[in-house]
């Protein structure tokens, strides 16, 4: 069996130079194909015999080329081994294809095929079962539907998420506002639609339940609503449950009046909550019954605030056992700084080394210190020159994840500061320079060129003057991020003209740009569709210009990514959509494609909520 599979298998051309190929193992489902393909490598031995089948010796697979043309199958009965192989699945595939399209444009109003009536959107719901995952899918492909009316979103509240995944209408907030479900109203509260002052009100005052109110509050807290208007804060922060009184203290809305009320709250924990943001418009009775309140939480947040404006002694220190927070955040005398660098805990000393007030000798001191992440901060400090700040020997990671300097972001509309900063020695603050809307050409300039290519990304992301050479440099290494989706390619001066050239380039990533060329055409779209990288056939299978037999062609390919995209394509032959519909396990993109009528859709709607009502009026039977 072994040499029998090994010989057809080199005859066929089945492996790669790495002698990979790609194989679907059914047990007890001889000859069937999934669709599910693996990409294995065998050992050197090549014991399929011993890899495959139900039982040792016996096995039962199919397998494929790598390009997807030749498929064996090996079958074992009682005597003997049988291997079959079919040749040319390319053209099979297309004129299957071309067939399904071509029936797909003349069905509509004409005949019907398959026990397909006329009109195949008549079949859609024709004895559809309601399982939870058809629902599910329909639910969330129509809820994410670019056309989907308000109407029909409104009628999804409560039967998908998605419905409020996206600035939506009034229509929909109000019904969200309206809606029984609590967590409707919960998703509402973090999603992206911008609710008037009235409308917040509503939707956090009118909840009764005190926890769901609270986790409201802390939503709104986490995401720094500023739109949260100060009505609804003050209210909040006169609620009578203290837990959501204490959240309340971080809303940045909240006034004055009812920020220092809160500072003297008589719970504790709001009171601590409350401190710091108070303090500067407390007076003094108020600042010394913090000082001296009961607590000991209470006293420790008041003292540290305090000593943001008086230095503290080296006794405060010791007394209270402050540690990291103080050193970083707190004016300290000299004593208790000489103290503190002499300290040996690595986290009090890098918390040190970022304290604002810190004196310069001290600073210099830290700058030569014995320990990497200490000389570090120091080198990200903002009271250093550039030059000094090259001096330091500091120790930074290219690939680590950082945001971008406070001090930097500050200085962005300063094109002195900016020239300045370009040019340092740390990559930390040329990426935060890059991070700016619009900079002076000669910075532009320099930092297009920077050898830090992270420098370079946060150019092509975030600066409106980003250099195109640039643009498409980044293009060749970066996929995309959720911060600045389709950047480098949505950049308005990404190159576009002349991208036809790279349409024979080795690099998938540089082939995919042929589509985005004025001058390219269909035909150029379809030879992206019968690339060999999947990459560059997703990039096709998103294109409008694709025909129905290539769309058609593209929904049985080995790349699940492009199989989903083209499920949604707008030229998929009708029939085919309604067959997808049906299926679990692509209604959810099929739910999205445009060529779905919108009274069609509602329909689905319509259906959708007729089973959740029938499930909900079993559930309470039982």
């Amino acid at each position: 069996m072994n040499r029998q599979w090994h010989g057809l298998a080199e005859a066929e051309q089945l492996f790669d130079e790495r002698g990979t190929f790609l194989v679907d193992v059914q047990p007890g489902e001889v000859g069937v194909v999934s669709g599910r393909w693996v990409r294995v490598r065998l050992t050197e031995h090549w014991d399929l015999a011993g890899v495959f089948g139900t039982r040792p010796g016996r096995p039962d697979f199919a397998t494929s080329s790598t390009d997807g043309n030749t498929v064996v199958r090996v079958a074992v009965d009682t005597h003997e081994v049988r291997l079959t192989v079919v040749t040319g699945i390319g053209e099979l595939r297309q004129a299957a294809a071309h067939s399904t399209a071509v029936e797909g444009q003349s069905i509509v109003g004409s005949r019907a095929t398959e026990g397909m009536p006329a009109d195949p959107w008549q079949y859609l719901l024709d004895g559809l079962e309601p399982s939870p995952s058809l629902r599910t899918a329909w639910a969330h492909g129509l809820a994410s539907r670019r056309t989907a009316t308000a109407e029909q979103l409104a009628a999804l509240l409560g039967l998908s998420h998605l419905a409020l995944g996206r600035l939506v209408s009034p229509t929909v907030v109000e019904a969200a506002l309206a809606h029984p479900e609590a967590r409707v109203r919960e998703v509402l509260a973090e999603s992206p639609a911008v609710l008037t002052p009235d409308q917040w009100v509503r939707l956090i005052l009118q909840e009764r339940d005190e926890r769901r109110r609270w986790r409201l509050t802390a939503g709104a807290s986490s995401m720094q609503r500023g739109a949260l208007p100060t009505v609804v804060c003050d209210a909040l922060a006169a609620d009578p449950s203290a837990r959501i009184r204490e959240e309340a203290a971080e809303l940045t809305a909240l006034s004055v009046t009812s920020l220092t009320a809160l500072a003297a709250d008589p719970e504790p924990a709001v009171r601590r909550a409350a401190c710091t943001r108070a303090w500067p418009h407390l007076d003094t009775a108020a600042r010394t019954a913090l000082l001296d309140d009961p607590d000991a939480r209470v006293r420790s947040r008041a003292l540290l605030r305090h000593h943001h404006d008086h230095p503290m002694p080296l006794s405060v220190f010791q007394r209270e056992r402050f540690g990291a927070d103080a050193a970083a955040t707190c004016r300290l005398e000299p004593a208790l700084a000489e103290h503190l660098a002499a300290d040996g805990d690595p986290a009090v000393l890098r918390a040190l080394a970022a304290n604002p007030w810190l004196p310069r000798k001290l600073v210099d001191r830290l700058a030569r210190h014995t320990d990497a992440a200490v000389r570090s901060v120091i080198a990200q400090r903002a009271d250093l020159t550039e030059e000094e700040r090259a001096g330091i020997d500091f120790d930074f990671d290219p690939a680590s994840r950082a945001h971008a300097l406070a001090w930097v972001v500050a200085l962005h509309d300063n094109p002195a500061a900016m020239r300045r900063l370009a040019a340092s020695a740390h990559p930390l603050v040329r990426r935060s320079v890059a991070r700016a809307r619009r900079l002076p050409a000669d910075v532009v300039e320099r930092l297009a060129r920077d050898d830090d290519r992270i420098v370079q990304l946060f150019l092509a992301e975030s600066c409106d003057d980003a250099p195109a050479e640039m643009l498409l440099r980044v293009w060749r290494w970066w996929t995309g991020s959720l911060t600045h989706p389709g950047r480098p390619l949505n950049h308005p001066r990404f190159p576009r003209a002349g991208l036809l050239r790279f349409a024979d380039d080795p690099d998938p990533r540089m082939r995919q740009l042929a589509l985005e060329d004025p001058r390219s055409t269909t035909e150029t779209v379809h030879r992206a569709a019968r690339d060999a990288d999947p990459q560059v056939r997703l990039r096709a299978a998103t294109d409008p210009r694709l025909s129905p037999t290539v769309v058609e062609h593209l929904l049985d390919d080995s790349d699940g990514r492009v199989r989903s995209a083209v499920v949604s394509h707008p030229r998929l032959p009708i029939p085919t959509l309604v067959r997808l519909l049906r299926d679990p396990d692509t209604a959810w993109d099929a739910a999205q494609n445009p060529a779905l009528p919108a009274p069609v859709a509602s329909r689905m709607i319509q259906w959708l909520r007729a089973a959740d009502d029938g499930t909900a009026a079993r559930s309470g039977d039982t």
